[in-house]
């Protein structure tokens, strides 16, 4: 993963610049779990000053990457067994139902960006000879981009964002686990099959599909 990927050229203000930066070191492990989050340390890392440090703190807390402490400052949220269930409860709850919509409405726009990002999700990791982690820039762009593909035709923005959301908090999960990595074929076999049942006529069948396929994370954390 490219230090800071996040940022893009449409960041335009000093605390869109410094949330993308705290994001990516929480989810890269760069700023740990549970780790307390210092002012004057962060300003010197980042570069930024005191008042946008604080708005994207401030921003971080409600998107449950970082606590409050009342006077005590700001820490990175830490993880847990718990944590991650709830976090896979509460996306499953969300993806499937958007996946049911985009199944519903059958947008043509949909359709076709779901096969692209698929056949881009599965190029990507053809140019691995070993196993691929959660820390490779490339695969972790493509891969965003097809679970993105995946609900993109619900029709709600909402669902789309809390999507965003929890995609994030459950890949910060997904960096502490991968250690060994994936293997590769797999990987795009159960992708592929992802985006076959969503093009299908089986809601039922595609939401289980995708349901099983959000609790791989929750269960590699439990046999840690």
């Amino acid at each position: 993963m490219q230090k800071h990927a996040r940022i893009s050229e449409g960041s335009v203000t000093l605390a869109d610049r410094a949330e993308a930066i705290l994001l990516d070191d929480i989810l890269s492990g760069v700023l740990a779990p549970d780790q307390r989050l210092v002012l004057p340390g962060l300003v010197k890392r980042t570069g930024i000053g005191l008042t946008p440090l604080r708005e994207a703190l401030s921003r971080l807390v409600r998107r449950g990457f970082v606590l409050v402490e009342g006077n005590r400052g700001f820490r990175v949220a830490d993880t847990s067994r718990e944590d991650l269930t709830d976090i896979t409860v509460a996306r499953t709850a969300v993806e499937t139902s958007a996946l049911r919509l985009c199944m519903e409405r059958q947008d043509g726009d949909w359709i076709d960006g779901l096969v692209a990002a698929e056949h881009r999700l599965a190029r990507t990791i053809r140019q691995f000879d070993g196993p691929i982690s959660e820390n490779i820039g490339d695969y972790d762009d493509a891969h965003r981009r097809f679970h993105r593909a995946l609900l993109a035709g619900c029709g709600s923005q909402r669902l789309l964002d809390m999507h965003a959301s929890l995609y994030d908090q459950a890949y910060r999960y997904r960096r502490l686990l991968a250690v060994s990595g994936m293997d590769p074929q797999r990987a795009i076999d159960e992708h592929s099959e992802l985006a076959e049942l969503a093009l299908g006529k089986d809601p039922d069948r595609a939401c289980a599909a995708l349901s099983g396929h959000l609790t791989l994370t929750a269960d590699a954390f439990r046999d840690e």
